[in-house]
C-alpha cells in the first residue's frame, strides 16, 4: 500500500525503539507505577520513585508505635503512654522511618528543584524535614537542659504515612500500564517458515530473516515480515494495522505488511524490510517519540503545593525575624517551626487520590479504566476529538444495508434466498454477511445444482434451469437505478446476464455514534475522523454523522495530524482501537482505546472503553468533568485550612489575643481531611440511559 512505503521512507532513518523498549524495562523493573506516556510534566514526578504501596506497609508499624509514644502538639491522647526513655526510642525509630519511608518524597523534591518548580514533594519534604530535625533536637535539649521543648514526632510520621498512603491509593486506582511496544511485538510469529533452494521448508527466528528471504505463510498465520507476493494469492486482513475494514485482495506482486493475518489461501512472501525498517518497527518508534512528550496537564493541585511552599517558607521566615526581635530565640524558633509544621498537606495530599480512587471505580462500573489521572483533567479543555472510523464508529463487520429488487418476477425474499444459495459455502466476508443476513430474516437458501467462482468478479450457478451471476458493480458494468447508501459496496444478481436484484453491504454505524457526534459539538470538542480506510468509505460514514474526515491515513499520517493540531496549541483526545492508531493514541493529550480493538492500542491509551461503545465517551466526558470539579472543591478545603491556619500559627493575630495553639492547629488538620475524604465520596455518575 502507498501509504506503507510513504511512511517507512518518511521514518527509516529512526532505530530508537530498542533503546526506549530497554529504558521502559528498566521502569517496570524498578516497580515504577509508570504510565506509557513518559509524562515530564508537573504532577507525575511521584510515580518515578518507589513502590508505594510495599513503602507504606513497611513503615505502617514504624509509624504506630511512633504514634502511640508521642504527643500530638504537646496533648497526650488515650491509647499514648510513655516510660523513661522513650522519647529516645521515639527518635531512633523516627530516624528508620524518615530513613526508609521519606526516600521517594525527597528524590521527589530534588526533582522539582531541578525544575525550578517546587510543588507537593518539596511541601512533604519541608513538612516532614522540620518536624523530624525539631524533633531530634528538641529531645536533645531535654537530656542536656532538663527543661521540656515540644517536639513534632507524631505530626512527623502522621504525615509521612498518610502521604505514602495518599500515593499508594492514587497508584491502585490508575493501576499499571502495559507495555504498547511489546504487545506491538507480539503481533509479529516467533517463528517464520523460510523456503529453501531445493523448496524445502526451514523454521527459522523470525528475528534471523534476512532481506531477500521467501517465506510461506499458511492460512490465518499472521506474516512473518513485510514483503513482496512472489507467489499465491489470498485475502489479507491488515484492519488492525491500516484500519482498512475489508481484508485486502493479494496476489503476486502485491506488498504484505508483517503482522497482517493472511486469509485462506497460502502465500508465498520475499522479505523486503526487517528490523528496524519494518512498519511494525516504524509504529514502535512512532510511539517511542510519542511517549516522550511532555505532558499538557496543569496539575492543579501541584501548583498548588508550589504556591503554599513559598507561603509557608515567606510567612516562617518573617515570624522567625519578628518574634526573635521582640521576644527570644526560642519563641522564634516554636513560632516557626509551628508554622512550617501546620503547613503540612495532609489534607492536601489526600484531595486528589481520593477523588481519583472513587473516581476509578464509578468509571469501572461502567467499563471506563483510567490509566492516567492527567487525562481527566485534560479531558475537560479538550478543542478537538479525532477518532478512528474502523471498530470505532463503525463495527467493523460488514452487513447487509439494503436489498433491491428489480424484477417484477422475482419478491425480495426469493432475491435473498437466491444471493444466499449462490454464496453458500463461501468464506468471503460479502457471503457470509448475505447468508448470516438470511438467516436473521428467516429466508432458506435457494439450492444450486452447480457454484463457480468467476475470478476477479464474483460467482456463478445454476438453479432450476436458470443460469445465476453476483457480481460487483463493476463487473456488471451498467448503471442501476437503485439508492446506494453512502460508501457501501453493491452486489448485483443477474438471471442470463439481466440484473435482477442488488444488495449493498457496508461497515454499519454503532448505534450511538451519532449521539456522541451530537454531545461533541454541544460542548464545544470538534469531532475530525481519521481512517486508514478508503475515501468513498470514510465520505459515507462522515457523511452520515455531519462530522469532517481524513482518508487513507497511515500510523504516520495520523501521528502528523494529532502533532499539527497539538502545535496549534489545541488540546487533542484521539480515539482508537487498532496498530494503527496506537502511536497517535500515545502523542495525544488524552487517548482512548476501545476495548475491543488490539492490545497494543489498549497499552497505548490512558482511557479504555471496555465496552467498544462510543456512547461509553459520553461518559468519560460526564466522569471527567464531575472528578475535576471535586478535585477542585476537595484542594479548596485542604488548601484552604493551610491559607488560614499559616499565617495565625505564625503569630499574626497574637498582638490581639488570638492564637493557634498546636492543639487547635491538630484538630483543624483533621476536621480538613475528614471534609476531604467525605466529599470525595459523594462523586456520582448519572445513570448509563440518562
Amino acid at each position: 500500500m502507498n501509504h506503507t512505503n510513504d511512511h517507512k521512507n518518511q521514518h527509516s532513518e529512526h532505530s530508537e525503539h530498542i533503546h526506549h523498549a530497554h529504558h521502559e524495562e528498566q521502569l517496570k523493573n524498578e516497580n515504577h507505577d509508570h504510565h506509557g506516556h513518559d509524562h515530564e510534566g508537573n504532577g507525575h514526578e511521584h510515580h518515578h520513585h518507589g513502590n508505594f504501596k510495599e513503602l507504606f506497609l513497611k513503615s505502617l508499624p514504624l509509624g504506630i508505635v511512633i504514634l502511640l509514644l508521642s504527643p500530638m502538639m504537646g496533648i497526650t491522647l488515650p491509647l499514648q503512654f510513655t516510660f523513661p526513655y522513650s522519647d529516645i526510642l521515639v527518635a531512633v525509630l523516627s530516624t528508620i522511618l524518615l530513613a526508609y519511608g521519606g526516600r521517594p518524597f525527597y528524590q521527589g523534591a530534588v526533582d522539582e528543584f531541578r525544575k525550578k518548580e517546587p510543588g507537593m514533594m518539596a511541601l512533604i519534604s519541608l513538612g516532614i524535614s522540620v518536624s523530624y530535625f525539631y524533633s531530634v533536637y528538641a529531645v536533645i535539649a531535654h537530656y542536656i537542659t532538663g527543661q521540656h521543648v515540644m517536639e513534632f514526632f507524631f505530626e512527623f510520621a502522621s504525615l509521612l504515612l498518610i502521604m505514602l498512603l495518599g500515593h499508594w491509593i492514587e497508584m491502585r486506582a490508575v493501576g499499571e500500564a502495559g507495555d504498547a511496544q511489546r504487545s506491538l511485538a507480539e503481533l509479529l510469529p516467533k517463528d517464520a517458515h523460510v523456503v529453501l533452494e531445493d523448496d524445502s521448508i526451514e523454521t527459522r527466528p523470525v528475528s534471523d530473516l534476512k532481506v531477500g528471504d521467501v517465506v510461506r505463510v499458511q492460512a490465518g498465520e499472521n506474516i512473518p515480515a513485510d514483503g513482496i507476493i512472489e507467489k499465491g494469492n489470498s485475502r489479507v486482513n491488515e484492519a488492525l494495522l491500516t484500519g482498512e475494514s475489508k481484508p485486502t485482495e493479494k496476489k503476486v506482486g502485491d506488498e504484505a505488511i508483517g503482522g497482517s493475518t493472511n486469509g485462506e489461501g497460502i502465500l508465498f512472501v520475499k522479505v523486503k524490510e526487517t528490523g528496524d525498517k519494518s512498519f511494525i518497527s516504524q509504529v514502535q518508534t512512532l510511539i517511542g517519540q510519542a511517549q516522550d512528550q511532555p505532558s499538557r496537564a496543569e496539575n492543579v493541585a501541584h501548583r498548588v503545593a508550589g504556591l503554599l511552599f513559598y507561603i509557608a517558607v515567606v510567612v516562617a521566615f518573617i515570624a522567625f525575624i519578628i518574634w526573635l526581635a521582640i521576644v527570644d530565640l526560642q519563641t522564634a524558633v516554636l513560632f516557626t517551626v509551628t508554622t512550617l509544621v501546620i503547613a503540612c498537606p495532609h489534607a492536601l495530599g489526600l484531595a486528589i487520590p481520593l477523588v481519583i480512587a472513587r473516581s476509578t471505580s464509578l468509571g469501572a462500573s461502567r467499563g471506563l479504566l483510567v490509566k492516567d489521572r492527567e487525562a481527566l483533567e485534560l479531558a475537560v479543555k479538550s478543542d478537538i476529538m479525532i477518532l478512528d472510523k474502523t471498530g470505532t464508529l463503525t463495527t467493523g463487520e460488514f452487513k447487509v444495508l439494503n436489498v433491491d429488487v428489480l424484477s417484477d418476477d422475482y419478491s425480495k425474499e426469493e432475491i435473498i434466498g437466491l444471493m444466499a444459495g449462490i454464496e453458500g459455502g463461501s468464506s468471503h466476508p460479502i457471503a457470509q454477511s448475505i447468508t448470516s443476513f438470511a438467516q436473521q430474516e428467516e429466508i432458506k437458501p435457494a439450492e444450486f445444482d452447480s457454484i463457480e467462482v468467476v475470478s476477479g468478479s464474483g460467482v456463478e450457478g445454476e438453479s432450476n434451469g436458470r443460469k445465476y451471476q453476483l457480481v460487483s458493480q463493476k463487473a456488471y458494468g451498467q448503471d442501476l437505478d437503485i439508492e446506494i447508501p453512502k460508501g457501501a459496496t453493491v452486489s448485483v444478481l443477474t438471471e442470463n446476464a439481466r440484473a435482477i436484484g442488488t444488495v449493498s453491504l457496508g461497515d454499519e454505524l454503532k448505534q450511538t455514534s451519532k449521539r456522541l457526534i451530537d454531545v461533541l459539538k454541544s460542548k464545544g470538542i470538534q469531532p475530525l475522523m481519521a481512517t486508514g480506510d478508503n475515501e468513498k468509505a470514510a465520505q459515507g460514514v462522515a457523511e452520515e454523522l455531519g462530522i469532517e474526515y481524513k482518508a487513507n491515513q497511515s500510523p504516520q499520517d495520523k501521528y502528523d495530524l494529532v502533532e499539527s493540531m497539538k502545535n496549534q496549541n489545541k488540546t487533542v483526545i484521539m480515539v482508537g482501537d487498532g496498530v494503527n492508531d496506537a502511536p497517535s493514541l500515545s502523542l495525544a493529550d488524552v487517548g482512548v482505546a476501545v476495548g475491543a480493538g488490539t492490545q497494543v492500542a489498549l497499552d497505548s491509551a490512558d482511557i479504555v472503553l471496555t465496552q467498544s461503545d462510543p456512547g461509553d465517551i459520553i461518559s468519560f466526558i460526564e466522569l471527567a468533568e464531575k472528578t475535576t470539579r471535586k478535585m477542585k472543591q476537595n484542594l479548596v478545603w485542604g488548601a484552604g485550612y493551610n491559607f488560614i491556619a499559616i499565617p495565625i500559627a505564625a503569630g499574626i493575630l497574637t498582638p490581639i489575643g488570638i492564637s493557634l495553639t498546636p492543639a487547635v492547629g491538630a484538630v483543624l488538620m483533621s476536621l480538613s481531611t475528614v471534609i476531604v475524604a467525605v466529599n470525595a465520596m459523594f462523586l456520582k455518575l448519572d445513570r448509563a440511559d440518562d
